[in-house]
C-alpha cells in the first residue's frame, strides 16, 4: 500500500470539498443568519486538513487498484466527517453521530434524515444538506479524477472502486475525459431541471434544492413534507421525468445527446428498467383505484411519482404510501432492491445484475434439459463473460447477507420485524424512507445510535456497492 498517495489524493479531495462550503456560505451572508461562523470555521477546518495532507504527503507514484479502493473509501468516510462540521457548529444536531448520519445520508444520496422539523432551520444549512447530495451523485472520487491533472493512468483505479455497476463504462480513450463528460452531462440536466421548476411557479431556493434532490436521487427537500408539500401536478411531472433520467446510464444520456438516442432503446438494461416501472406503475395504479382512490388519474398520479421515487432510489414522497394495501408496499419494497441502472445516480443492486441474475437462473433451467449444451450468457450482441457473472452472483450474496445481518441488529435493538427490514432495504439500497417507523412521513431520529452507526455503515456500502469497502477489512489488503 502506498500510503502517501493515498494521503495525498484525500487531501485534495477535502480541499475541494472545503471550498465547496462557500455556497452555503453566500446565503448564509445573504440571509444575515447567525451561521456564517460555523460555515467559515468548517470551510477553514477542512480546506487547511486538506491542504496539509496534499502538500505534506506528496507523491508521484502512481495509483494502483489497493490504493484505488483506500482513496474512495476513505474518501466517502471523511467526506462526510467534514462535511457534518457545519452541522455541528451550527447546532442543528445533538450529538456527532446524528450530525454524521445526516452527513453520510446526502453524501451517499440515501435520503434518511434525523433533522426534526426542517423547516425553520437556516436556509444555509438547508443548502448545504440538500448540496452534498449533489456532489455524492455523480461520485466526489470521479469529480476529482475530472478536476486532479496529475492522476493520470491512476484515475482509472479511483473511476472503477467508485463509479456503480459490473463493469462501469468508458466514453473517452482517456478516464479523466470521460469523468469530465460525465459531469457535464450531470451538470446540463441539473440546470434543465432547475429552469424547468423556476419558470412554472416554484421559488428558486426551491427549484435548486428539489434538483439537489432529483438528479443524485437523493431525496432531501427543505420541505417537511417532502414534495407533497406542493401539492402541485406540474412540478410532480417535472420531477418525475428528471428522476427517470437520473435513473438510467449517464453513458446512455451522453450517447443520446450526441445524435444517437437510438442507443437507449438497443440497451438491454434500459429496456429492462422501462418494463419494470411501467409493470409496476400499471399494478400499483390498479389496486390503489380499487382500494384508496375514486378516480384513475388520482391513482395514476400518485403511483407513478412514488413508482418512480423508489425504483430510482430517489425517496421524494407525495403520498403516504405506508398506508396502502399490501400488495402496493410489497412491489414499492421489491423496488427498493432493484433500483436503478448501472453507471446511474440510483442505488441498489442494479437493473443489469437483476437481468443478468434471470438470465442466469434461465441458464440452469436449460442445463437441466440439456446437459452437454454450451449456452453462454448474452446481453444483446455481447456475451457476458464468467468473472463478471461470478463478481454479480458474489455481490448479490453479500447484498442479501448483510441485509438479513443488520436487519437482525436493528430487531435487537427494539424495532418491529417490518420497520428493521425496511429501514435496511432503504439505507443499503440508499432509498431514504421505508416502511412502518421510518416511513414516508417518519424520520430516523428515534433509532438509537448503535442503530444509526448500523445504518450508516449500510449507506456507504450500498454507495460503493459492498466490496470497495469490505476489502479493506481483509489483512491481506494491506500487506505489501
Amino acid at each position: 500500500m502506498k500510503y502517501k498517495i493515498v494521503l495525498n489524493t484525500l487531501g485534495s479531495l477535502l480541499f475541494f470539498l472545503g471550498l465547496s462550503m462557500l455556497f452555503p456560505l453566500l446565503y448564509a451572508i445573504y440571509y444575515q443568519e447567525t451561521v456564517i461562523n460555523a460555515f467559515l470555521l468548517s470551510m477553514a477546518i477542512t480546506s487547511l486538513s486538506g491542504l496539509l495532507l496534499w502538500k505534506f504527503f506528496s507523491s508521484k507514484e502512481p495509483i494502483g487498484h489497493k490504493e484505488g479502493f483506500a482513496i474512495a473509501t476513505l474518501g466517502w468516510i471523511l467526506a462526510a466527517g467534514f462535511g457534518a462540521l457545519p452541522f455541528l457548529f451550527a447546532g442543528t444536531f445533538p450529538s456527532f453521530i446524528d450530525a454524521y448520519f445526516e452527513s453520510m445520508s446526502g453524501f451517499t444520496t440515501t435520503g434518511a434524515t434525523v433533522l426534526v422539523p426542517i423547516e425553520g432551520n437556516p436556509y444555509a444549512i438547508l443548502f448545504w444538506r440538500d448540496f452534498i447530495q449533489w456532489l455524492g451523485g455523480m461520485g466526489i472520487i470521479v469529480l476529482v479524477v475530472a478536476i486532479l491533472p496529475a492522476l493520470g493512468a491512476g484515475g482509472m483505479q479511483l473511476f472503477r472502486s467508485e463509479v456503480p455497476g459490473p463493469e462501469p463504462d468508458r466514453l473517452k480513450p482517456r478516464i479523466k475525459e470521460t469523468a469530465k463528460l460525465l459531469w457535464a452531462v450531470y451538470i446540463l440536466f441539473s440546470v434543465l431541471q432547475v429552469a424547468c421548476l423556476y419558470f412554472t411557479g416554484m421559488t428558486l431556493f426551491d427549484a435548486l434544492t428539489n434538483m439537489f434532490g432529483t438528479m443524485p436521487t437523493g431525496g432531501f427537500t427543505p420541505r417537511n413534507l417532502s414534495v407533497g408539500t406542493y401539492d402541485n401536478p406540474v412540478f410532480e411531472n417535472i420531477i418525475i421525468l428528471f428522476m427517470f433520467i437520473a435513473g438510467a446510464n449517464f453513458t446512455l444520456h451522453y450517447k443520446a445527446l450526441h445524435g444517437n438516442p437510438k442507443s437507449l432503446f438497443k440497451d438491454r438494461e434500459f429496456l429492462f428498467y422501462c418494463g419494470v416501472i411501467l409493470f409496476s406503475i400499471l399494478a400499483i395504479t390498479t389496486e390503489l383505484r380499487f382500494y384508496i382512490y375514486n378516480s384513475i388519474f388520482t391513482a395514476l398520479r400518485y403511483a407513478s411519482f412514488q413508482v418512480v421515487s423508489i425504483a430510482t432510489t430517489t425517496g421524494f414522497v407525495t403520498a403516504d404510501y405506508d398506508t396502502w394495501p399490501a400488495f402496493s408496499k410489497s412491489v414499492l419494497l421489491i423496488l427498493m432492491f432493484i433500483g436503478g441502472c448501472a453507471g446511474s445516480t440510483g442505488g441498489a443492486i442494479k437493473n443489469i445484475r437483476v437481468l443478468l441474475l434471470l438470465k442466469q437462473a434461465y441458464r440452469e433451467f436449460r442445463k437441466l434439459i440439456h446437459p452437454q449444451a454450451i449456452t453462454p450468457i448474452r446481453l444483446g450482441d455481447k456475451v457476458v463473460s464468467e468473472s463478471v457473472m461470478r463478481n454479480i452472483t458474489g455481490f448479490f450474496f453479500l447484498y442479501i447477507s448483510i441485509f438479513v445481518i443488520s436487519s437482525f441488529i436493528m430487531t435487537i435493538l427494539g424495532l418491529d420485524i417490518v420497520s428493521a427490514m425496511a429501514s435496511v432495504a432503504a439505507t443499503l439500497g440508499n432509498v431514504g424512507p421505508g416502511l412502518g417507523l421510518v416511513g414516508p412521513v417518519q424520520t430516523y431520529a428515534f433509532i438509537p445510535p448503535l442503530g444509526k452507526i448500523v445504518l450508516t455503515l449500510c449507506m456507504l456500502l450500498g454507495r460503493l456497492e459492498i466490496y470497495t469497502v469490505l476489502i479493506l477489512v481483509v489483512p491481506e489488503f494491506w500487506r505489501k
